[in-house]
């Protein structure tokens, strides 16, 4: 069977020559006799993987030096826990909400401290994000945190917040290494790799050394203080090994892609390929403000739930599978990570118009 054209949020489809590559690997990596799988994280090979793939990845996004990168487990998510245990000592936060994710992780970080929601876009169903120029910042708030990009709602913040001189905490999980960043600008930048980078398992987290602290309450665990991890340099445990090694491959693909900013502009050509065409549509309609468009998840509907229905079921007997919006919003979703071809997007738009044509 030929491979499908994945438009999966997440897990999503990874690139084919990394995949390849893995497979020549998979039974004996280098001449060491065995996988990757099934080596120790204590090893001296090992530990050449997890330097290299850090090596490469600060390189890609010029982090600087005053920086840690960590790998952890426990996905996106629990660091919705571990950004309020490890930053908070007035108690106090500034929540940007512009989707299920920014809100689930404010909702968490209530148990830790007073939250206040600077800026919101629900009473829109999340299809926009707010002006945040001049944001009523707390003079108290130990910093602010956004979702960066919303994978649910389609949007992306293409100005980061004014915070005033507090702290920006982001959650890129969903448009890790698609573009340029100025690391700088952040205090903690952290993303699941399920989505652009790696297989699922594996989240990195970039945070200022100033902000790793050990003066934290005495009931932070042990493995939710970042401390831990950044002293132990991402062995304090286990880590999650492979997923680490294909995060090591996937740098050294966008390296080959021009780099970060080489794969802006095929993700710009993508994105844009997508929504010129929902844009002249009679069809489909993308109800997300076209100066909050995600680059990386374009959501789409028809305005008949019977007929999203249909095009989701058609399409994937077509070859293009996962399309199906996320089940609070409904509609459709095509996630078009770094991975995703130019030439799958082209396909999906020509099938588009096919049954747009029909019905």
């Amino acid at each position: 069977m030929s491979r499908v054209y994945n438009f999966s949020a997440g897990p999503a489809c990874l690139p084919e020559e990394v995949l390849r590559e893995a497979a020549e690997e998979m039974l004996d990596y280098r001449g060491c006799g065995m996988s990757v799988m099934e080596m120790s994280h204590r090893s001296s090979v090992f530990q050449n993987i997890i330097d290299e793939a850090e090596a490469d990845i600060r390189k890609l996004m010029a982090i600087p030096d005053n920086y840690k990168v960590l790998f952890l487990q426990g996905g996106a998510s629990q660091q919705f826990a571990a950004v309020p245990m490890n930053l908070m000592k007035n108690g106090v936060a500034d929540y940007i909400v512009t989707g299920q994710w920014a809100k689930k992780a404010a909702k968490e970080a209530e148990k830790y401290g007073t939250v206040h929601v600077l800026a919101s876009s629900e009473d829109k169903t999340f299809s926009y994000i707010p002006d945040c120029s001049d944001l009523d910042v707390d003079d108290n708030a130990d910093y602010v945190y956004i979702c960066e990009n919303n994978t649910i709602y389609g949007t992306k913040f293409h100005t980061l917040p004014n915070t005033k001189g507090k702290e920006l905490v982001a959650d890129v999980s969903s448009c890790f290494l698609s573009e340029p960043v100025d690391v700088s600008k952040y205090g903690v930048i952290y993303g699941g790799v399920q989505k652009n980078v790696g297989p699922a398992g594996v989240v990195i987290a970039i945070i200022r050394e100033d902000l790793i602290r050990d003066d934290l309450p005495k009931d932070v665990p042990t493995m939710l203080k970042w401390k831990t991890q950044a002293d132990a340099g991402s062995l304090y445990n286990t880590p999650p090994c492979y997923g680490i090694y294909i995060c090591g491959k996937v740098f050294k693909w966008i390296e080959r892609q021009g780099g970060l900013a080489g794969m802006k502009e095929k993700n710009e050509k993508k994105a844009a390929l997508l929504y010129d065409y929902l844009d002249e549509s009679r069809l489909f309609h993308n109800p997300v403000e076209k100066g909050s468009r995600s680059m990386m998840n374009v959501t789409f509907v028809t305005g008949d739930e019977a007929l999203d229905k249909e095009f989701v079921k058609e399409a994937a007997a077509a070859g293009f599978v996962n399309l199906k919006g996320h089940r609070s919003v409904g509609g459709m979703r095509a996630s078009i990570y770094n991975a995703m071809p130019y030439e799958g997007v082209e396909k999906l738009v020509a099938f588009m118009k096919e049954f747009e044509a029909k019905h």
